[in-house]
């Protein structure tokens, strides 16, 4: 029997259950293609388990994203009018097929080649009013503590030159950084060269009032999940009592999956002997590509998953752990702004290969992804985790007194 829509309105704390549940989605600019055909899958399998309302943000304690996936982590947490998620899952894929090409308008030729890249060495390539307003359209004045799931979105405030990590835990104890959702989707998403950085302020009730001056997230986290794992144990920490009795250290209870957005580890497309004469124009700008956001982005993104591997390995809850990427990108599949029809179609067939995949996990000494289990690929181990979900979603529910009884099975 299928539980009621009511009964998927908001999912029960920690405390009642066995886990906490952790979503993190990297950055990648038009290549959020990828991880929107995987979480696509992921929810029309918890659909299966508890019926077609079932959304993302019924399930999970905290959604992580930076950059592209901070756009998606709002539109899976946005409220609509009827309190639900502005997006299911299935529609992200078609959102990135619609607007990417007006988010990124395409320069045909060789003059409008030429043009992009002088415009590159003067600005951003592109003056994001389309994707500004697009944002802004969506998500309204929803404000940061609006979400219907908790939220953590990576950005670095280029001022003070520090991360700014926006946690919709910490709203309610400094109402500053409760800011609407569409300026920090904006902020996160300011990759340097292709898009300006972002500057919006707050004011709190008490009138005190702080700026930021954003640039993307991945600068500091392009894998959001192990700053997502830190936002929950602080709050253990803290001693939130949504997470009583689980200890600060008690990292063996956390479940996490983790999407990325491809890379072109594979096609090994730069080398010491061509770095070694690259000065500043160099490494922001060689054959289409910016080797130094290539750099951060792939860097911060593998020593997460090499880390998050490690501890739930130690903690012999590597069942727990799910990382989902794609390093076998090539030409203009690795782009983050090629949005034309054709490479945004050909990165939703890369999605849907990645589905039947192998569960593999990165080997910082190769620098590749293995398979780590023989016979499993990615789809098999989503609809695992799905039961999970599902399971914890329903004790949760059968031990909260603030839950509603009626509506369970």
């Amino acid at each position: 029997m299928e539980r009621t829509k009511a009964s998927l309105l908001k999912v029960q704390p920690p405390t009642y259950g066995n886990i906490i549940t952790v979503l993190s989605i990297d950055g990648g600019g038009v290549r959020g293609i990828i991880p929107a055909t995987i979480l696509a899958f992921l929810e029309s399998e918890l659909q299966e388990l508890d019926g077609e309302d079932a959304r993302l943000a019924d399930y999970f304690d905290v959604i992580a994203g930076t950059s592209t996936g901070g756009l998606v982590t709002a539109m899976l947490t946005a409220p609509n009018e009827e309190d639900r998620p502005l997006f299911a899952a299935k529609d992200i894929q078609s959102f990135y097929l619609e607007h990417s090409p007006k988010i990124f308008p395409q320069k045909r030729g060789t003059w409008g080649r030429a043009r992009k890249l002088v415009k590159s060495l003067r600005g951003p390539k592109y003056d994001a009013e389309y994707l500004r307003g697009l944002i802004r359209q969506k998500l309204g004045e929803t404000r940061f503590h609006d979400t219907l799931a908790h939220v953590v979105i990576p950005t670095f405030d280029i001022e003070r030159l520090q991360p700014t990590i926006f946690s919709s835990y910490e709203v309610s104890k400094s109402p500053s950084p409760d800011a609407r959702l569409s300026d920090i989707c904006i902020g996160t998403s300011a990759t340097p060269t292709y898009l300006p950085a972002h500057y919006f302020s707050t004011r709190d009730i008490q009138g005190h009032t702080r700026e930021f001056h954003l640039i993307d997230g991945g600068v500091a986290a392009n894998n959001p999940a192990l700053v997502a794992i830190s936002q929950v144990t602080k709050q253990i920490f803290d001693a939130n009592p949504d997470f009583f009795p689980i200890g600060a250290t008690d990292c063996g209870r956390f479940l996490v999956i983790s999407i990325g957005t491809g890379s072109p580890k594979i096609e090994q497309k730069y080398n010491a002997k061509m770095a070694a004469k690259w000065g500043t124009l160099g490494w922001l700008l060689h054959g289409g590509s910016v080797p130094l956001v290539d750099v951060f982005t792939m860097a911060s993104a593998d020593m997460v998953d090499f880390h998050i591997s490690a501890v739930f390995q130690a903690l012999h809850s590597e069942e727990n752990y799910l990382r989902i990427q794609e390093d076998t990108l090539t030409g203009k599949d690795s782009s983050v702004d090629i949005a034309t029809k054709e490479n945004l179609e050909k990165l939703v067939h890369i999605g849907g290969r990645l589905l039947k995949k192998p569960v593999s996990r990165v080997n910082l000494e190769t620098g590749l992804s293995e398979p780590i289990t023989k016979g499993t690929i990615n789809a098999d181990a989503l609809k695992r985790f799905a039961r999970k979900l599902s399971e914890e979603r329903r004790l949760r529910e059968s031990r909260s007194p603030n839950a509603d009884k009626s509506s369970q099975h």
